[in-house]
Protein backbone atom coordinates (compact mmCIF):
# COMPACT_ATOMS: atom_id res chain seq x y z
CA UNK A 1 0.00 0.00 0.00
CA UNK A 2 1.31 3.45 -0.87
CA UNK A 3 2.45 5.75 1.89
CA UNK A 4 -0.21 8.28 2.75
CA UNK A 5 2.37 11.04 2.32
CA UNK A 6 2.07 10.56 -1.45
CA UNK A 7 -1.39 12.00 -1.29
CA UNK A 8 -0.33 14.92 0.88
CA UNK A 9 -0.31 17.90 -1.47
CA UNK A 10 2.33 19.56 0.72
CA UNK A 11 4.85 16.83 -0.14
CA UNK A 12 5.47 16.59 -3.87
CA UNK A 13 7.19 13.69 -5.54
CA UNK A 14 10.16 16.00 -6.24
CA UNK A 15 10.44 16.78 -2.54
CA UNK A 16 10.32 13.08 -1.67
CA UNK A 17 13.07 12.41 -4.17
CA UNK A 18 15.26 15.11 -2.61
CA UNK A 19 14.68 13.53 0.80
CA UNK A 20 15.47 10.09 -0.63
CA UNK A 21 18.83 11.32 -1.91
CA UNK A 22 19.88 12.10 1.67
CA UNK A 23 18.26 9.22 3.53
CA UNK A 24 18.29 5.49 2.84
CA UNK A 25 15.10 5.18 4.86
CA UNK A 26 13.35 7.79 2.71
CA UNK A 27 14.73 6.13 -0.42
CA UNK A 28 13.45 2.71 0.59
CA UNK A 29 10.05 4.17 1.46
CA UNK A 30 9.78 5.89 -1.92
CA UNK A 31 10.74 2.72 -3.76
CA UNK A 32 8.25 0.70 -1.69
CA UNK A 33 5.46 3.14 -2.49
CA UNK A 34 6.14 2.94 -6.23
CA UNK A 35 6.63 -0.80 -6.67
CA UNK A 36 3.51 -0.99 -8.83
CA UNK A 37 4.82 1.81 -11.04
CA UNK A 38 8.22 0.10 -11.34
CA UNK A 39 6.67 -3.23 -12.29
CA UNK A 40 4.36 -1.53 -14.78
CA UNK A 41 7.27 0.26 -16.47
CA UNK A 42 9.24 -2.98 -16.64
CA UNK A 43 6.26 -4.68 -18.28
CA UNK A 44 5.87 -1.90 -20.84
CA UNK A 45 9.58 -1.93 -21.66
CA UNK A 46 9.71 -5.71 -22.16
CA UNK A 47 6.32 -6.17 -23.77
CA UNK A 48 5.23 -8.82 -21.30
CA UNK A 49 3.87 -9.02 -17.75
CA UNK A 50 6.71 -8.74 -15.23
CA UNK A 51 6.33 -10.08 -11.71
CA UNK A 52 8.46 -9.34 -8.67
CA UNK A 53 10.14 -12.72 -9.15
CA UNK A 54 11.52 -11.82 -12.58
CA UNK A 55 15.09 -10.62 -13.11
CA UNK A 56 13.72 -7.70 -15.13
CA UNK A 57 11.92 -6.45 -12.03
CA UNK A 58 15.20 -6.36 -10.09
CA UNK A 59 16.81 -4.42 -12.93
CA UNK A 60 13.88 -1.99 -12.96
CA UNK A 61 14.30 -1.48 -9.20
CA UNK A 62 17.95 -0.61 -9.72
CA UNK A 63 16.93 1.79 -12.48
CA UNK A 64 14.39 3.52 -10.22
CA UNK A 65 17.01 3.89 -7.48
CA UNK A 66 19.44 5.33 -10.04
CA UNK A 67 16.75 7.79 -11.12
CA UNK A 68 16.40 8.97 -7.51
CA UNK A 69 20.13 9.56 -7.17
CA UNK A 70 20.58 11.36 -10.50
CA UNK A 71 17.34 13.34 -10.75
CA UNK A 72 17.10 17.12 -10.74
CA UNK A 73 14.17 19.34 -11.71
CA UNK A 74 15.80 20.37 -15.01
CA UNK A 75 15.10 16.82 -16.24
CA UNK A 76 11.34 17.37 -16.08
CA UNK A 77 8.79 15.29 -14.17
CA UNK A 78 10.45 12.66 -12.00
CA UNK A 79 8.27 9.71 -12.97
CA UNK A 80 8.82 10.33 -16.67
CA UNK A 81 12.56 10.54 -16.00
CA UNK A 82 12.45 7.33 -13.95
CA UNK A 83 10.54 5.62 -16.75
CA UNK A 84 13.34 6.46 -19.20
CA UNK A 85 16.07 5.22 -16.83
CA UNK A 86 14.21 1.95 -16.19
CA UNK A 87 13.75 1.37 -19.90
CA UNK A 88 17.42 2.14 -20.60
CA UNK A 89 18.61 -0.29 -17.93
CA UNK A 90 16.43 -3.06 -19.34
CA UNK A 91 17.70 -2.34 -22.86
CA UNK A 92 21.29 -2.43 -21.57
CA UNK A 93 20.64 -5.81 -19.95
CA UNK A 94 19.05 -7.14 -23.12
CA UNK A 95 22.08 -6.10 -25.17
CA UNK A 96 24.41 -7.56 -22.58
CA UNK A 97 22.61 -10.87 -22.94
CA UNK A 98 22.91 -10.61 -26.72
CA UNK A 99 26.65 -10.08 -26.40
CA UNK A 100 26.88 -13.11 -24.15
CA UNK A 101 24.99 -15.25 -26.64
CA UNK A 102 27.27 -13.97 -29.38
CA UNK A 103 30.23 -15.73 -27.73
CA UNK A 104 29.46 -18.94 -29.59
CA UNK A 105 31.14 -20.76 -32.42
CA UNK A 106 31.61 -19.16 -35.82
CA UNK A 107 29.37 -21.81 -37.32
CA UNK A 108 26.53 -20.71 -35.07
CA UNK A 109 27.03 -17.08 -36.05
CA UNK A 110 26.80 -17.81 -39.75
CA UNK A 111 23.29 -18.11 -41.14
CA UNK A 112 21.93 -21.19 -42.84
CA UNK A 113 22.75 -19.81 -46.29
CA UNK A 114 26.40 -19.77 -45.29
CA UNK A 115 26.87 -16.23 -46.55
CA UNK A 116 26.27 -14.01 -43.53
CA UNK A 117 29.55 -12.88 -42.00
CA UNK A 118 30.37 -12.77 -38.30
CA UNK A 119 30.69 -8.97 -38.50
CA UNK A 120 27.20 -8.66 -39.96
CA UNK A 121 25.79 -10.68 -37.09
CA UNK A 122 27.45 -8.42 -34.54
CA UNK A 123 26.79 -5.01 -36.06
CA UNK A 124 24.12 -4.12 -33.51
CA UNK A 125 26.38 -4.67 -30.49
CA UNK A 126 28.22 -1.74 -28.92
CA UNK A 127 30.74 -1.68 -26.12
CA UNK A 128 29.91 -0.09 -22.79
CA UNK A 129 31.51 3.27 -23.58
CA UNK A 130 29.90 3.32 -27.02
CA UNK A 131 26.50 2.87 -25.38
CA UNK A 132 27.16 5.79 -23.05
CA UNK A 133 28.19 8.05 -25.95
CA UNK A 134 25.14 6.92 -27.93
CA UNK A 135 22.74 7.68 -25.08
CA UNK A 136 24.38 11.07 -24.45
CA UNK A 137 23.99 11.93 -28.14
CA UNK A 138 20.34 10.90 -28.09
CA UNK A 139 19.67 12.96 -24.95
CA UNK A 140 21.31 16.01 -26.52
CA UNK A 141 19.29 15.67 -29.71
CA UNK A 142 16.06 15.24 -27.75
CA UNK A 143 16.83 18.34 -25.67
CA UNK A 144 17.46 20.39 -28.82
CA UNK A 145 14.33 19.05 -30.51
CA UNK A 146 12.29 19.79 -27.38
CA UNK A 147 13.44 23.43 -27.49
CA UNK A 148 12.48 23.72 -31.16
CA UNK A 149 9.10 22.11 -30.61
CA UNK A 150 8.45 24.60 -27.83
CA UNK A 151 8.56 27.39 -30.43
CA UNK A 152 5.64 25.65 -32.16
CA UNK A 153 3.76 25.22 -28.88
CA UNK A 154 4.40 21.47 -28.89
CA UNK A 155 6.01 18.92 -26.58
CA UNK A 156 7.57 15.51 -27.09
CA UNK A 157 4.49 13.99 -25.45
CA UNK A 158 2.28 15.66 -28.10
CA UNK A 159 4.30 14.00 -30.84
CA UNK A 160 4.15 10.56 -29.25
CA UNK A 161 0.37 10.80 -28.92
CA UNK A 162 0.05 12.01 -32.54
CA UNK A 163 2.22 9.30 -34.10
CA UNK A 164 0.51 7.52 -37.05
CA UNK A 165 -0.56 3.94 -36.38
CA UNK A 166 -1.37 2.68 -39.89
CA UNK A 167 1.09 1.84 -42.68
CA UNK A 168 -0.90 3.87 -45.19
CA UNK A 169 -0.67 6.97 -43.02
CA UNK A 170 3.04 6.43 -42.43
CA UNK A 171 3.56 6.24 -46.19
CA UNK A 172 1.71 9.56 -46.57
CA UNK A 173 3.95 11.13 -43.94
CA UNK A 174 7.03 9.89 -45.78
CA UNK A 175 5.65 11.33 -49.02
CA UNK A 176 5.28 14.72 -47.31
CA UNK A 177 8.79 14.46 -45.90
CA UNK A 178 10.23 13.70 -49.34
CA UNK A 179 8.34 16.67 -50.79
CA UNK A 180 9.74 18.94 -48.07
CA UNK A 181 13.29 17.75 -48.73
CA UNK A 182 12.86 18.48 -52.44
CA UNK A 183 11.26 21.88 -51.71
CA UNK A 184 13.34 23.55 -48.96
CA UNK A 185 11.25 26.74 -49.17
CA UNK A 186 8.52 24.82 -47.36
CA UNK A 187 10.77 24.50 -44.31
CA UNK A 188 11.63 28.19 -44.53
CA UNK A 189 7.93 29.03 -44.46
CA UNK A 190 7.28 26.69 -41.56
CA UNK A 191 10.09 28.20 -39.47
CA UNK A 192 9.00 31.74 -40.26
CA UNK A 193 5.31 31.24 -39.49
CA UNK A 194 5.76 28.51 -36.86
CA UNK A 195 2.97 26.66 -38.64
CA UNK A 196 2.78 23.68 -40.99
CA UNK A 197 2.04 24.97 -44.55
CA UNK A 198 -1.07 22.82 -44.98
CA UNK A 199 -2.27 24.19 -48.31
CA UNK A 200 1.14 23.90 -49.98
CA UNK A 201 1.59 20.34 -48.70
CA UNK A 202 -1.84 19.20 -49.89
CA UNK A 203 -1.34 20.71 -53.35
CA UNK A 204 2.23 19.47 -53.69
CA UNK A 205 1.72 15.92 -52.41
CA UNK A 206 -1.97 15.20 -53.10
CA UNK A 207 -2.22 13.83 -49.57
CA UNK A 208 -5.72 14.35 -48.14
CA UNK A 209 -5.99 17.50 -46.09
CA UNK A 210 -7.64 15.69 -43.18
CA UNK A 211 -4.64 13.33 -42.98
CA UNK A 212 -2.22 16.28 -42.86
CA UNK A 213 -4.31 18.10 -40.27
CA UNK A 214 -4.76 15.00 -38.10
CA UNK A 215 -1.01 14.39 -37.93
CA UNK A 216 0.15 18.02 -37.99
CA UNK A 217 2.14 17.71 -34.75
CA UNK A 218 3.93 14.56 -35.86
CA UNK A 219 4.77 16.09 -39.25
CA UNK A 220 6.27 19.20 -37.68
CA UNK A 221 8.56 17.05 -35.55
CA UNK A 222 9.41 14.84 -38.54
CA UNK A 223 10.42 17.82 -40.67
CA UNK A 224 12.44 19.38 -37.86
CA UNK A 225 14.32 16.14 -37.23
CA UNK A 226 15.22 15.68 -40.89
CA UNK A 227 16.25 19.30 -41.44
CA UNK A 228 18.53 19.66 -38.41
CA UNK A 229 20.98 16.77 -38.78
CA UNK A 230 19.63 14.72 -35.87
CA UNK A 231 21.41 11.58 -37.03
CA UNK A 232 20.39 9.34 -34.11
CA UNK A 233 16.74 10.36 -34.17
CA UNK A 234 16.68 10.01 -37.96
CA UNK A 235 18.12 6.51 -37.71
CA UNK A 236 15.41 5.63 -35.19
CA UNK A 237 12.69 6.94 -37.49
CA UNK A 238 13.98 4.79 -40.35
CA UNK A 239 12.87 1.75 -38.38
CA UNK A 240 9.38 3.21 -38.08
CA UNK A 241 8.86 5.11 -41.30
CA UNK A 242 9.74 3.00 -44.35
CA UNK A 243 9.90 4.63 -47.79
CA UNK A 244 7.18 3.69 -50.25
Amino acid sequence: MMNKDIFNEKISIQERVEQAKKSDEASNALISDYLLFIRSEASKATGRIITEQDDEFSIALIGFHEAIKTYDESRGAFLKYASVIIKNRLIDEHRKQKRHLAQTSIDELISEDGETSVAENLTDDRDEYGEIDFRDAIVKEIEELTAQLRDFGLTIEDIAENCPRQDRTLESCYKILRYAIENPKLMTTMRRTLKLPLAEIVIGTQVERKTVERHRKYLIALLLIHSNGYENLRAHLKNILKPS
